[in-house]
Formats: structure tokens, C-alpha cells, sequence
């Protein structure tokens, strides 16, 4: 199983989730040698085994893109999904622009990145019993997008994901204003969008990103 060399301390888990402000250096944003030939090692497996998610792609284009010079950004930010569960993979790619696009793929919602509320808004106006961290917070400080609603539809036609939990996903501005925050799992054959208030957090909901590379 993947660990992020000299990053993932075991002792960090706790109540059932990674203790998100220890398994993440917001200082360093590259990778020593050997973290970095893990994690490849571990994305071009997950990518050989699950084909189904990138038909027509091959590997060694998307390992030419993360050997870029702008390669080294992308690969801190991989190894951050990895690291809080996210499995990232490949599931399309963006004819535009020449990048191969990333999601996670985790069975579930990941687990370093629950137990969060949907913006620093949200987090700041809870009076009691606040949060780690914000959904919003957590993506931009780890490099990566919330998955849209129309993205999530995507990565759920390439399974069945959050069967069990629930992930944030971008909220339109009009209902963010009034106080709501939407999310989605898959129940009973279908994806099921829902709206909260942005201030609630649970053990059971995270967020799921996306990251171009």
C-alpha cells in the first residue's frame, strides 16, 4: 500500500481520519527523489489496472507530462491526494490544452479530508465546535479543484463511488449566498445532488478534486 516517504506518520490517524494538519507540508511543495519514484510507481499501477477509466490513453504520455518542467508542482499535489486517500487517476484528457486530467477515484469519499465544512465562510461563522479545516481551504491549499456537480456525473459513470459517504461538490454562488452548500453520493442505482447548510461538517462527507496535469 502507497505511504508518501517521511510524510505519513501512522500515529497521525485519529478517530478514524488522518489528522489532516500533520500529514501535509504547506511549506515544501516538491518531492525528494524517493517519494517521487513511489508515487509513479503507484499511479502507473493504479493506472494499468483500471484501463476502463482512460480508453485510448497510455502511460508513458501522461509520465512525459509529469517529467515537465512544470511536472514537479503537479506531482506535490498528486502526492497530497494520495496521501489524504484520494487514490488519484486518470480519467480523460483535454485536447485544448495537451493536459491529462486527474481525479479521485477512492471507493469512498477520502479520508484525510472528512470532517470538514464546505468554506472558510462557513467555517468562521460556526460560533462553537468548529472544524479542522474547510473543503474549499484544504483543495486550494493542496493544489487541486472541488469536482464539480457535472464532473462528479462523470467520474460515477466509471463506477460506483461514495456508496457509503458523501463528497462537497462546487456550489453555484446564488445558493452559497444564502447560506447552502451542495453535496452528492450514489444510493439505489443513482446520483443523488443534495444541499446543506455550508457550516455542517460530518465524519461521513468529505470532497473529492481534480487535477490537470
Amino acid at each position: 500500500m502507497f505511504q508518501p516517504l517521511g510524510m505519513y506518520d501512522p500515529g497521525s490517524i485519529f478517530n478514524g481520519r488522518f489528522n489532516i494538519h500533520n500529514t501535509m507540508d504547506s511549506t515544501r511543495k516538491e518531492l525528494i527523489p524517493e517519494q517521487r519514484e513511489e508515487l509513479l510507481r503507484t499511479l502507473k499501477a493504479r493506472f494499468e489496472r483500471n484501463m476502463n477509466r482512460h480508453k485510448g490513453l497510455n502511460w508513458e504520455s501522461v509520465l512525459s507530462n509529469l517529467d515537465s518542467p512544470a511536472g514537479e508542482q503537479k506531482l506535490w499535489s498528486l502526492n497530497e491526494m494520495e496521501l489524504t486517500g484520494g487514490e488519484p487517476d486518470v480519467v480523460s484528457y483535454d485536447t485544448k490544452t495537451g493536459e491529462y486530467i486527474f481525479y479521485d477515484c477512492s471507493t469512498e469519499s477520502p479520508k484525510g479530508r472528512r470532517n470538514v465544512c464546505y468554506d472558510r465562510e462557513a467555517l468562521e461563522s460556526r460560533k462553537e465546535y468548529k472544524p479542522e479545516n474547510s473543503a474549499v481551504d484544504l483543495a486550494a491549499r493542496m493544489g487541486i479543484e472541488l469536482l464539480t456537480e457535472e464532473q462528479y456525473r462523470v467520474l460515477q459513470k466509471l463506477g460506483n463511488f461514495d456508496t457509503k459517504t458523501s463528497s462537497w461538490v462546487v456550489t453555484p454562488s446564488d445558493i452559497r449566498k444564502l447560506g447552502g452548500a451542495l453535496f452528492a453520493d450514489f444510493r439505489y442505482g443513482k446520483v443523488f445532488l443534495y444541499h446543506n447548510g455550508a457550516e455542517s461538517y460530518y465524519s461521513a462527507r468529505g470532497f473529492r478534486g481534480s487535477l490537470k496535469v
